[in-house]
């Protein structure tokens, strides 16, 4: 093998093996996929009205319904009063029903949106959507159903009818576990 050959392969290995990394970190997010029984992940976020941060790490302990939604969406608004329904049934317990916003506007926005449907069940703001990426969303509304674990449980991509029984039924087993 000449010079030239052995310095075209070198090249060829070397670009291969960048080449590799470079793709596997573009994929990383999607070999990772979050899924029913995978922890889930930290957000920040402020909670309506205030601004108060919140993450994740607060509702430890709790059951969860995380809930990523906007003002412009028309299945959020569909999906938004059975929410409040069943957030009303399960007043007093371990149950948090938190549903983040990913509108880009400002939070005046929002809080007009959860005033006119009269919600009463905790709103946060992520103005960036990073929850999208860290949850990975493919849309909104998209909700998860935590355990006090901090394990999700399951996971709804499109509107649902939270207060239906099979949806209230589930909380209500997680939050009889303990």
């Amino acid at each position: 093998m000449t010079n030239r050959q052995q310095w075209t392969l070198i090249a060829s290995v070397m670009t291969t093996a960048i080449f590799g990394i470079a793709l596997a970190i573009k994929l990383r997010p999607q070999i990772n996929l979050l899924e029913v029984g995978s922890t889930a992940p930290e957000f920040h976020a402020v909670q309506l009205p205030g601004g108060a941060p919140r993450k994740i790490e607060d509702y430890r302990g709790k059951v969860v319904l995380l809930n990523i939604w906007a003002t412009w969406c028309p299945p959020c608004k569909v999906e938004m009063p059975s929410m409040e329904q069943l957030h009303r049934r399960l007043a007093g317990t371990d149950f948090r029903l938190v549903a983040v916003s990913v509108d880009e506007d400002d939070s005046t926005v929002v809080k007009q949106f959860a005033k006119d449907l009269g919600l009463t069940f905790e709103i946060l703001h992520d103005r960036d959507g990073s929850i999208r990426r860290i949850y990975q969303t493919t849309g909104v509304p998209e909700s998860f159903v935590i355990d006090r674990d901090g394990v999700i449980v399951k996971k709804v991509i499109g509107a649902a009818d939270w207060s239906a029984p099979v949806n209230e039924n589930l909380i209500r087993r997680l939050l009889d576990a303990r």
